[in-house]
């Protein structure tokens, strides 16, 4: 695990009116990543973003492309989303019956592969698949809309999955109501890839935004 902290604008609250110009401030503002959150409208309580606009989107950034599929299943679509430009693709532990199996194929499509954990899951979810994953992603709001207050009693889940990971070279993502206020507790409890909607897409300041929270993380 790199401990190098790596931040992740969730474009969910960017303003889709000018979608590609806002990817592009934010990669001139610095960021590490660009998160991509996928509902189906059933898995989570929301439709958002499919294949077509991740291809479209991916000719206008040269970042890491963080595809967070909130889909249920995931397995079918997988192929979809790594032809669309994924470089990271995350499938829910809750979604997918055979798990290990959604995280292989994402392998095997030359992906990193990632697990994700809503707020009610336990750790242990996970146990056996670690092996498997480049990231977990730690849900410390629950899926489905932006703007949501963090859940501070998923510290203690984040802190745990991180002594799971032991000297892995797995990354601790969180996502959920990170802030300048929230963000130092999580990296402190083990997190190093942290993902940020509003307080990033807020004001026109998007530099100002992500340096701020990097130097709050600190």
């Amino acid at each position: 695990m790199s401990a190098t902290i790596k931040i992740a604008p969730s474009i969910l609250a960017s303003d889709f009116a000018k979608l590609g110009e806002e990817i592009r401030a934010i990669e001139a503002g610095g960021a590490d990543y660009v998160h991509i959150d996928v509902m189906d409208g059933h898995f989570a309580p929301n439709l958002t973003f499919g294949p077509p606009v991740i291809s479209a989107i991916r000719k206008v950034t040269d970042l890491p492309f963080d595809v967070h599929l909130m889909i249920d299943p995931a397995q079918p679509s997988l192929a979809q989303y790594a032809d669309a430009g994924a470089d990271i693709i995350t499938v829910h532990a809750e979604a997918d019956i055979h798990l290990d199996r959604s995280l292989q194929v994402i392998r095997s499509l030359g992906k990193k592969a990632g697990v994700s954990l809503n707020p009610a899951t336990p750790p242990s979810a996970i146990e056996y698949v670690l092996g498997s994953v480049d990231q977990i992603l730690i849900m410390t709001v629950n899926p489905g809309f932006g703007g949501q207050s963090f859940m501070t009693g998923q510290l203690e889940k984040i802190r745990t999955i991180r002594s799971m990971i032991g000297d892995r070279p797995i990354d601790l993502e969180v996502d959920g109501g990170i802030n300048t206020e929230t963000i130092a507790a999580v990296v402190k409890a083990g997190a190093n890839v942290l993902v940020a909607g509003s307080a990033v897409f807020s004001g026109r300041d998007y530099a100002k935004n992500i340096e701020d929270l990097r130097h709050a993380a600190a």
